[in-house]
C-alpha cells in the first residue's frame, strides 16, 4: 500500500501519492447513493459527483473548486514514481537512508531500496493525488470496486489540499518522525472519511466493533500482493502505519474535538498518533528536538530520526516480542542518528532521550537483548567486552557495539553505536549535543 511524503524513500520518494486501502473485501454495507449535484463533467462523472457530496457532508469541508481527474496506465504510474525519486531524492540521500536502516538491521545488505520500492509501489498504486498539478489520477486497469474506493479516497486528498496545502507536509526535511506523523493525519483522514461514506456515518456507531475488523482488512488485504508480501517488515509496517494508525488517530480526534481540528496543529510525532491522548490534552506531549554537531570518525552520510514507531519496529525486528518492543519504546521522547562513512564500511551513532530514567533503562535493557540476538557475541562470532553498568560493549561480526546510558542536560539518554572493528568509537559528539524542549 503506497504512501505519501516523508524523508525516507518509501515515503518521501512517493510524496504525491495517496493510496486506496483494500477495503472492498471488508463486507461493509454501503450507504444509499446521494443525488448527483451539478458541476463536475470529467471521467467517472456519476461516481465523482456522488463522492463530492458525501465527503463534504462527512468531513464538514466544502470543495472550493471542482476536482480534476485523469486516467493513467500502469506504465505511466511507474514513470511518475521514477520521476518522483529522481526529483526529490539524490543518489546520496537514497544511499544514506538505505545504509542507516541496514546498520539498524532493518534492511538486508543485498536489498536495493530504490529498485524494490519502484516495483512495490507500481504493484500497489491504484490511484494518487498530486498536489503539484492538483490532479487526481486513477489507474486504468483497476477493478471497478477498487477504482471507486480510490476515487473517494483521492478526492478526500484533493479536498484536504484545498483547505490545508499538502505541500506543507512535503517540505519538511530531516525529521522523519514528524513527517510520518503528519502523513498519518492526511492518510488517516482520507481512510476515515472514505469509510464513513461507505457505511453512511460514523463507522463506530453504524457498525459497533467494526473498527478492529477494518484495521485487520487493511493489513490482511495486502497478503495477496506478491511484492508487498516479499517486502521487509520495515517497509510493510511503515507503508501501513498512515492508514491503520492514522485512521485510528483521526477517529479519536473527531470524537473529542470534531472534524475541523485535525491540523490545528498537526500531530508532532508518531508517539502522538499511536497515543492520541498525548495529543488530545491541554498540554500535549511534544518530542524533544535534538541537534548534533558534525560526527567523529568520518564524513556524514545521513542524519535523521526514528521516532517511537520505528524504535518499536527496530526492537520487534530483533526480539520478535511485540509487548516488549511496545513497552520499551513507550517512554521515547526524542532521538537522532548519524551515519558516517568510515572508508570500507560505515558507522552509526544513535542518541535517544527518555521520559524518565526508568524508561531509559528499560529501553537500554531491551536494546541489549536485541544486540545480543542479532550479533550473537560469545557464540563463536565475537565476545562481550563488558555488559554491566552504564557502558556496555561488545565485539562481534567485525563490529564494535556500544550501549551507553547517561544524562544530557538533565535528561536521561541512551547512546547506541555500531562501528567497524578498528574504527574510533564516539561517533556522536556528546559534549556538543543540544536539546530543545517543547
Amino acid at each position: 500500500m503506497p504512501t505519501s511524503p516523508p524523508s525516507t524513500p518509501w515515503r518521501r520518494g512517493t510524496r504525491a501519492l495517496g493510496v486506496c486501502a483494500v477495503l472492498a473485501a471488508a463486507s461493509l454495507t454501503l450507504a444509499a447513493c446521494a443525488a448527483e449535484p451539478p458541476g463536475y463533467e470529467g471521467p467517472y462523472r456519476s461516481k465523482v459527483r456522488e463522492a463530492i457530496v458525501e465527503l463534504e457532508e462527512s468531513s464538514g469541508l466544502p470543495f472550493k473548486r471542482l476536482p480534476v481527474l485523469e486516467e493513467r496506465s500502469r506504465d505511466q504510474v511507474r514513470e511518475f514514481l521514477e520521476r518522483q525519486f529522481t526529483e526529490q531524492l539524490t543518489p546520496l540521500e537514497i544511499a544514506g537512508t538505505q545504509e542507516a536502516y541496514r546498520r539498524f538491521g532493518l534492511l538486508s545488505d543485498t536489498l536495493d531500496l530504490r529498485v524494490f520500492l519502484l516495483d512495490l509501489l507500481t504493484e500497489q498504486v491504484a490511484g494518487y493525488y498530486d498536489p503539484a498539478t492538483k490532479v487526481l489520477y486513477v489507474v486504468k486497469d483497476a477493478s471497478p470496486d477498487i477504482r471507486d474506493i480510490t476515487i473517494t479516497h483521492e478526492l478526500m486528498h484533493a479536498l484536504q489540499d484545498q483547505h490545508t496545502p499538502l505541500d506543507s507536509v512535503q517540505s519538511l526535511e530531516g525529521d522523519n518522525d514528524r513527517v510520518v506523523a503528519m502523513q498519518a493525519v492526511v492518510e488517516g483522514q482520507a481512510v476515515y472519511e472514505q469509510l464513513a461514506v461507505m457505511v453512511g456515518g460514523d463507522i463506530g456507531l453504524r457498525l459497533p466493533g467494526a473498527w478492529d475488523q477494518v484495521r485487520e482488512v487493511i493489513r490482511s488485504g495486502q497478503g495477496s500482493s506478491p511484492k508487498f508480501a516479499a517486502a521487509p517488515m520495515l517497509l510493510q509496517e511503515t507503508l501501513l502505519f498512515p492508514y491503520i494508525n492514522g485512521s485510528g488517530f483521526v477517529r479519536a480526534v473527531k470524537e473529542q474535538r470534531g472534524g475541523g481540528k485535525l491540523y490545528a496543529p498537526f500531530a508532532a510525532s508518531t508517539e502522538q498518533v499511536m497515543h492520541p491522548e498525548k495529543y488530545l490534552t491541554d498540554t500535549p506531549d511534544l518530542p524533544t528536538r535534538i541537534t548534533l554537531a558534525a560526527p567523529r570518525g568520518g564524513a556524514l552520510m545521513h542524519e535523521d530520526n526514528l521516532g517511537e514507531f520505528e524504535t518499536r519496529l527496530l526492537l520487534f525486528e530483533h526480539l520478535r516480542d511485540l509487548n516488549t518492543a511496545a513497552r520499551a519504546a513507550a517512554g521515547w521522547d526524542g532521538d537522532r542518528y548519524q551515519v558516517v562513512n568510515t572508508g570500507s564500511s560505515s558507522s552509526i551513532g544513535w542518541l535517544s532521550v527518555w521520559d524518565s530514567p526508568v524508561e531509559a533503562a528499560e529501553f537500554r535493557d531491551a536494546m541489549q537483548r536485541a544486540i545480543e540476538r542479532r550479533f550473537k557475541p560469545g557464540n563463536g562470532t565475537g565476545a562481550s567486552t563488558g555488559v554491566t553498568g552504564d557502558d556496555r560493549r561488545w565485539t562481534a561480526k567485525g563490529r564494535q557495539l556500544r550501549l551507553h546510558t547517561l544524562t544530557i542536560a538533565g535528561r536521561p539518554a541512551v547512546v547506541y553505536e555500531d562501528v567497524p572493528v578498528g574504527a574510533a568509537v564516539g561517533v556522536i559528539r556528546l559534549d556538543q549535543v543540544t536539546l530543545r524542549e517543547p
